[in-house]
């Protein structure tokens, strides 16, 4: 068995995300669901509809929920889900983030989610111009 994946975000970011990621690894080893949240969503009616699929996940190891921006109407979705024992909640998906959960899919849900954690925070970088690189003409 493993853990479950939920990704809940604003429109369709999730399943942008999680189609991108299972095209670079040609694989999602995880079962996991998307629900997108619409501007025009009922939060209790989505909430709902998140508890099911969150059952529907739980095979006994537990489920992590991937949300973008804390505090939004996704994220307080998803943080309305944290009452179940085996549920973990991450804000903040980005690609990195879930490359990195799904190339570790036979880890526990804490374990899952520190992944997630520095996946995320590990994939978003400066990326600076080379000491040896010369600026070109007129680049500022």
């Amino acid at each position: 068995m493993t853990v479950g994946l939920l990704i809940v975000t604003h429109n369709r970011i999730g399943s942008e995300l999680l189609d991108t990621a299972t095209n670079m690894l040609g694989i999602c080893p995880l079962a996991t669901l998307v629900l997108p949240v619409t501007p025009d969503t009922d939060p209790d009616r989505t909430c709902a509809a998140a508890r099911r699929m969150v059952r529907d996940l739980d095979q006994g190891e537990g489920v992590l929920i991937l949300t973008d921006v804390y505090g939004s109407t996704p994220s307080n979705i998803a943080s309305r889900l944290r009452e179940h024992e085996r549920v973990r909640v991450v804000a903040g998906v980005n690609l990195p983030m879930l490359i990195r959960i799904l190339n570790y899919p036979r880890l526990e849900l804490d374990e899952l989610a520190e992944k997630a954690l520095s996946g995320g925070r590990d994939g978003v970088l400066l990326c600076k111009p080379d000491p040896g690189d010369t600026p070109k003409p007129g680049a500022k």
